[in-house]
């Protein structure tokens, strides 16, 4: 009987060091970021001034210790559709400002909306961004001509970002990520009066103590309502009969305009 009980308990003794080292190695659950979009289309008419677009996005797994000590960052951004872009710089000759130069980029954002927690230089090294491709300053800007010297194409990349910046088309909006609890959070990204329609890309990036984690994504679609929208379908779909329409309409009005306001 005795025996039967040290056998019992020597087995039961294997099994606990056995399965002890398992369970001490098992690794916490990975943190990750999710973010939601209320609608995935937006219609926008002639009349359309700019807004603002909330997105939410929650944490995953986060640690709470990491949550309380606030070094949870998340950055979003909102990415237009890719087109190519010339980029002209104009000089004065003989008195008459002309365009010179000019510099074609290939499937540049047409719009760029960041939204961050706080000040980007305050989340990660400048590094991370230039690897994640992440905040306008950071965006590869591929020229169509790579034989260019260097120096013209960094001038030329410099105006193309100042004129997007300046149009309201690439904007940052710090403060404007917002934790609501330990794992939710908001975010406001700013749409421009002028913003193109077509496919937008929301991206959220998680960093915990300024180091990347993960990334989500998700899909917006930008499109006209209204007659804007008829003509706009009208002028793709039929391009040259619209065309036809468009000259003869000058035509007509011009005609008009010779009858109305001539002098006797």
């Amino acid at each position: 009987m005795a025996g039967s009980r040290a056998f019992a308990a020597t087995v039961s003794l294997l099994l606990f060091l056995a399965l002890s080292p398992a369970t001490a190695q098992t690794p916490p659950p990975a943190e990750g970021i999710q973010i939601g979009l209320s609608t995935d289309a937006i219609s926008i008419t002639a009349g359309f001034s700019g807004a603002d677009l909330t997105i939410f996005g929650s944490l995953e797994n986060p640690d709470p210790l990491v949550s309380r000590q606030g070094r949870y960052d998340v950055i979003v951004v909102l990415e237009g559709p890719p087109r190519p872009v010339v980029v002209r710089r104009k000089d004065r000759v003989l008195g008459v400002w002309i365009n010179l130069e000019s510099e074609t980029f290939e499937n540049v954002p047409v719009s760029y909306s960041v939204a961050t927690t706080r000040p980007l230089q305050d989340i990660a090294d400048p590094t991370k961004y230039k690897q994640l491709s992440l905040g306008s300053q950071n965006l590869y800007m591929k020229p169509a001509d790579e034989t260019e010297s260097p120096a013209t194409i960094e001038e030329f990349t410099a105006a193309l970002r100042e004129r997007k910046t300046a149009t309201g088309l690439y904007s940052e909006n710090v403060g404007g990520v917002q934790f609501l609890s330990q794992s939710l959070f908001r975010a406001t990204v700013r749409l421009a009066p002028n913003i193109p329609v077509g496919t937008h890309k929301a991206r959220a990036f998680l960093f915990k103590s300024g180091m990347f984690v993960k990334e989500s994504s998700a899909q917006l679609e930008i499109r006209k309502s209204g007659f804007e929208q008829s003509v706009f379908r009208v002028a793709h779909d039929y391009s040259f009969l619209y065309g036809v329409f468009a000259v003869s309409l000058a035509m007509l009005t011009g005609w008009l305009g010779r009858i109305v306001f001539r002098k006797d």
